[in-house]
């Protein structure tokens, strides 16, 4: 089978479209066109469904697209594992983790990084789902449970509760509540329970509002509950981590708090020789030490 025809036949199912694939490659739509009908006329199948707003792959047009994927990421990890054979830390590094850690705790703390690794260009992906490392939907990744994929090493970082926490503007002007029964008198501050979070999470969030409250608000990720718990809006249920960064909350009914959340690292065995892998890794581990210091003086 040609190879440069299934490059082309690639660029053309990701893009959905002659003109954007040809934009790609540099070529004319023409000749993408011409490259596309001969592949197709080699296998003896139709790849796309051709209309007017587009192109659709066929059955026989996905099984060749989920092979040509498969063989994409195979090159992305062999070029990956060249380039770190060079002496500098430089090139793309495609990082997964939850919007809430990589929103409140990862992002804040990358500017050092970079200090240090001007030439790297991580490509952050902030999301619940977990993304598939050995098929390299990402690099690495730093995720609130262990992860079950096979082909993985991996390392448990840190542990995480979810507590409640109030600016002390809020608090002055509201009082603060002593008991959790009070807490029904204040206004909370949560991610919706419908929204994807860890469980633990949720559970508590389950119990605190298993009561009527006088009043609520409700989000889809921690970095708006964070954002509304500092402009005053009221309690809000954080993961502890948000302390070190934003001093001035403060920590409301300490004896409430979620059970354990285990954040780990893992990457893909293949990448275990990468030098920017390992500048990551080792990065994150020294932020976290640092912050383990800081919570304990």
């Amino acid at each position: 089978m040609d190879w440069d025809k299934l490059r082309i036949f690639h660029a053309v199912a990701d893009a959905g479209s002659l003109t954007h694939a040809g934009e790609a490659l540099q070529l004319s739509q023409s000749a993408v066109s011409r490259q596309i009908r001969g592949l197709e006329e080699s296998l003896g199948a139709t790849l796309f469904h051709r209309h007017a707003r587009g192109l659709i792959l066929t059955e026989q047009g996905e099984l060749l697209f989920d092979a040509t994927n498969t063989m994409s990421r195979t090159l992305d990890g062999a070029s990956a594992r060249i380039r770190d054979t060079e002496d500098e830390v430089h090139g793309e590094l495609r990082v997964t983790t939850t919007t809430g850690f990589g929103t409140l705790f990862l992002a804040p703390r990358l500017p050092a990084l970079y200090a240090q690794y001007p030439d790297l260009k991580i490509d952050l992906m902030l999301e619940e789902r977990v993304l598939d490392l050995p098929m390299r939907e990402a690099d690495i990744a730093i995720r609130m449970k262990e992860p079950s994929q096979a082909d993985l090493i991996r390392k448990r970082l840190m542990t995480v509760n979810m507590r409640l926490f109030a600016s002390a503007e809020y608090l002055r002007a509201n009082g603060a509540p002593q008991t959790l029964e009070e807490l029904s008198e204040f206004r909370l501050i949560s991610q919706s329970i419908t929204s994807a979070q860890v469980s633990v999470g949720m559970e508590l969030i389950r119990k605190l509002t298993a009561r009527q409250l006088r009043s609520s608000f409700t989000v889809n990720n921690y970095f708006g509950v964070l954002q509304a718990v500092i402009n005053h809006l009221g309690i809000g249920v954080l993961p502890d981590y948000v302390s070190e960064d934003f001093p001035e909350l403060v920590h409301v009914l300490p004896e409430i708090a979620s059970g354990d959340i285990p954040v780990f690292l893992a990457f893909p065995e293949e990448l275990r020789h990468s030098r920017r892998i390992a500048a990551f890794r080792d990065f994150v581990v020294e932020e976290i030490v640092a912050y383990r210091r800081a919570r304990h003086l």
